[in-house]
């Protein structure tokens, strides 16, 4: 049996091994905190890899690198490499990682790194001396961030190191709960999102773009589909400073330029970084239901084309910055509450005719619940469109498509589902069944429905997606002489334990004596 178990431990993947690992050491670290400690080690991990790789061939000086000088910046940044000083390359601290002051060695680090590379300025956590962090432990996590990737080709480590990230963000996630939320979008959810979209060519834009993830899953689309990822442009927004942070690490560590991803503290909405963007996507998750988007200084703003949403809720203003930010044949894909689907509150259903009437939603997909990991607020997917009559699919104008994937999904722990990828496959291919002009698409009672803009004006604009699938034909092989005899079955045998226990408890109060 032991040799069974131990076959079983070595099949796990390397990332989960890792996180097993890496919070064993967390010690009296929260998650919150010592999220920035592992992510900055991967990170420096990464960036001094790609550091080594080409100062390697710099130093042998073969070929185009015939008389390179490896220290030589200038070498490094026409290849869109970091340059890594020496004190910071990840040999120097494995060198360290015994030592006492190892916290202290690894903060210089990334002072050092950041002096050399602008684009990094202000971007990595310096949180490595703090008296929290026991050295031993810190010293144990350099290890074994530096055994990632180790005995692969060199030119895999990055994907190696970008997936331990990525995988080691949601983690992070479930670990903080509901504070996880705010700085990750499950990756089924993003998946799905960007599977629907398709965002293979153009400017990609996201106004509060968390730790980036719809960002690296576009790019992943785009390679996944023979595209070319330089035909994708990067633009974002965040205004939480250590979450912009994560964002920054997370994008160059998978080489997407991050120069457009941008930070201010006040927000898209008081201070909009991209003011002139008009995006060929937008993909986004806001929060959900957010009341605190200082609506009420806003109440003339330019970008409320649809009706002014109101100070208590941020969806609407949500949705009208999305299309603001949209070229003349752009598309955007985000999540929402599912109130925005049906509230009237405050003139949302006036804004939401309004949208409605002006053509530009084209799919809206229902969620189960338990997919998010801040909020047990039912969620929703929009699609919308700015041309819904152009050359690229089938003229859709006067339609909207409705799914309802409550049913899909399965529990990966008693709190959070998440889709498979036959379930993104299922409801990605009955969007591009339904939009593409070749596609073989059919309404599917209790899951999609294809309706006309006049049945949705009939049922006063509400676009919940369950009044229009209507309920999925039952079995037809229902025995009710068969389910009738199993319910009285199970109900006599409740009866005949309800009659045990209460024997029982007669018998034991018999035996209490009352001292008189």
């Amino acid at each position: 049996m032991a040799k069974a178990k131990k076959n079983n431990t070595t099949k796990e993947p390397i990332e989960k091994q890792l996180w097993k690992s890496a919070d064993k050491l967390r010690k009296n670290i929260d998650a919150a905190e010592y999220k920035h400690i592992v992510m900055g080690l991967i990170f420096l991990k990464y960036i001094s890899d790609a550091f080594e790789e080409l100062y390697g061939k710099l130093k042998n000086g073969e070929g185009e690198y015939a008389g390179a000088d490896p220290e030589d910046k200038d070498e490094y940044k026409a290849e869109n490499v970091f340059f890594v000083p020496e004190t910071a390359r990840w040999t120097h601290l494995q060198t360290k990682a015994k030592q006492p002051d190892i916290g202290k060695t690894v903060d210089e680090a990334m002072d050092a790194i950041e002096k050399e590379n602008p684009s990094l300025r202000g971007v990595l956590p310096k949180v490595f001396a703090r008296g929290n962090l026991d050295p031993t432990n810190l010293g144990g996590l350099i290890d074994l961030v530096g055994n990632i990737a180790l005995g692969d080709a060199k030119a895999r480590s990055a994907d190696i190191l970008g997936h331990v990230f990525e995988y080691f963000l949601g983690e992070f996630a479930l670990a903080e709960g509901k504070k996880g939320g705010q700085f990750y979008t499950p990756r089924s959810v993003v998946e799905l999102l960007v599977e629907m979209l398709e965002p293979n060519k153009g400017r990609v834009f996201d106004p509060c773009c968390g730790s980036g993830g719809m960002f690296v899953q576009s790019e992943k689309f785009v390679a996944r589909h023979q595209g070319k990822v330089n035909d994708i442009s990067i633009y974002g927004q965040e205004s939480n400073q250590t979450t912009w942070r994560l964002a920054k690490m997370n994008l160059a560590i998978r080489g997407i330029d991050s120069s457009q991803v941008k930070w201010n503290n006040e927000g898209s909405f008081l201070n909009d970084s991209h003011k002139d963007l008009k995006a060929d996507y937008v993909i986004a998750n806001p929060p959900f239901n957010d009341s605190d988007w200082s609506g009420d200084l806003l109440r003339k703003d330019g970008r409320w084309k649809y009706g002014t949403p109101p100070a208590g809720n941020a969806n609407y203003a949500w949705i009208q910055h999305f299309l603001y930010h949209l070229n003349p044949n752009g598309q955007a894909g985000f999540v929402l509450a599912k109130g925005s689907l049906t509230s009237k509150s405050s003139g949302e259903g006036d804004i939401r005719k309004e949208l409605v009437d002006a053509r530009l939603i084209d799919c809206i997909v229902n969620m189960p619940a338990k997919l998010f990991l801040n909020t047990q607020i039912p969620a929703c997917l929009w699609f919308c469109s700015r041309n819904k009559a152009n050359g690229k699919y089938r003229k859709r104008t006067d339609e909207i498509l409705f799914i309802d994937a409550r049913n899909l999904g399965h529990l990966i722990s008693r709190r959070t589902k998440e889709f498979s990828a036959d379930d993104i496959v299922t409801i990605a291919d009955t969007y591009h069944n339904w939009r593409n002009p070749d596609g073989d698409y059919e309404d599917v009672k209790g899951f999609c429905a294809s309706t006309s803009i006049d049945r949705v004006k009939e049922l006063d604009y509400v676009l919940t997606p369950g009044r229009y699938v209507g309920l999925a034909d039952e079995e037809d092989d229902f025995d009710f002489n068969e389910r009738f005899a199993k319910l009285k079955a199970e109900f006599e045998e409740q009866l005949t334990e309800e009659k045990r226990l209460n024997a029982l408890i007669l018998e034991n109060l018999g035996k209490v004596k009352i001292n008189g």
